[in-house]
């Protein structure tokens, strides 16, 4: 059963979902925009019997406080650290990590200050090279050069319910699998007053996560984590390119291209759950139901 809960983080009340238990391997399931951890409705029962697993929400984003930028800096490095906080708070020591958009950015700074928690990696359209960024990041690249009201204007096509429906239905391959919640929760979430700001904000931030790739490209060879890569094939937000530099800097890597887009979990999720349960399976779990059902550490 999935349990709804919330912890206080440095003022920030933070909503997460757990389900699984405690002495199996942790995964964490790190979202991406404009979605919260309501995009891994469906994956989380289908890993809770293998693993002990956790959806945060990040503030300003799902069920998590959601405090106006005047009064909290959102940053991904903010948002990193109060995840970062949040598995502290809940005595988690080591854990998988599974990343979508950007969750990219956040899991690979939870990574660089604490690399030997790190079991792996998930890797679900997510990027550590700028080859990696797709057309959408025109309007990105744009209010980086120069922030001024137009190139702000332009970049707020991104939170209009338009480009929220664009991301969950350009590329699939099954639309009749994909329900209209997802983007109309995500869509209610971000027309919340003060939440197109926060989203700008981190828009212009994201910069910065472009100026760390070569800092988390060193992570991934000099740690080496396992890492499945299962990626929605038809992304128009993060390219293929994006998906096959992960294996330049890794040896421990399996790829997989799923018929889907930007969401494909949303199509499936039952597929990326074995592909997890599989390829994690091999490195830190013994078979189901044995008296050491416990997680086995490399």
């Amino acid at each position: 059963m999935v349990q709804y809960k919330k912890m206080n983080i440095d003022g920030l009340e933070i909503f997460f979902r757990e389900a699984g238990y405690s002495y199996n391997p942790t995964i964490i399931l790190l979202h991406g925009f404009p979605s919260s951890s309501h995009m891994f409705r469906n994956l989380i029962p289908q890993l809770a019997d293998r693993f002990h697993v956790i959806a945060p929400d990040y503030p300003g984003f799902g069920y998590s406080s959601m405090p106006s930028t005047e009064d909290y800096p959102y940053t991904f490095e903010n948002l990193s650290l109060v995840i970062e906080k949040l598995i502290a708070k809940l005595y988690i020591s080591r854990y998988i990590l599974y990343v979508h958009d950007y969750g990219g950015p956040i899991g690979f700074r939870l990574a660089i200050r604490n690399p030997t928690q790190i079991l792996g990696f998930v890797i679900q359209n997510a990027v550590a090279d700028e080859k990696g960024l797709g057309k959408p990041f025109d309007l990105f690249k744009a209010l980086w050069a120069n922030r001024n009201p137009v190139t702000e204007a332009a970049f707020s096509e991104l939170v209009t319910f338009d480009f929220t429906k664009k991301q969950y239905l350009t590329g699939v391959c099954q639309p009749y699998l994909i329900s209209p919640d997802g983007y109309m929760m995500d869509q209610s979430l971000l027309n919340r007053p003060g939440n197109n700001q926060i989203q700008l904000e981190l828009g212009y931030d994201y910069r910065k996560n472009v100026e760390e790739y070569p800092v988390w490209q060193q992570y991934l060879r000099t740690y080496q984590p396992p890492t499945l890569i299962a990626w929605g094939k038809n992304d128009f937000i993060f390219t293929l390119e994006g998906a096959h530099a992960f294996s330049k800097q890794l040896i421990p890597i399996q790829t997989y291209f799923l018929c889907g887009g930007h969401f494909v979990l949303e199509e499936q999720s039952w597929h990326v759950s074995e592909l997890i349960k599989s390829f994690f399976g091999r490195l830190y779990i013994y078979p189901p139901y044995s008296s050491n059902y416990i997680e086995k550490y490399r």
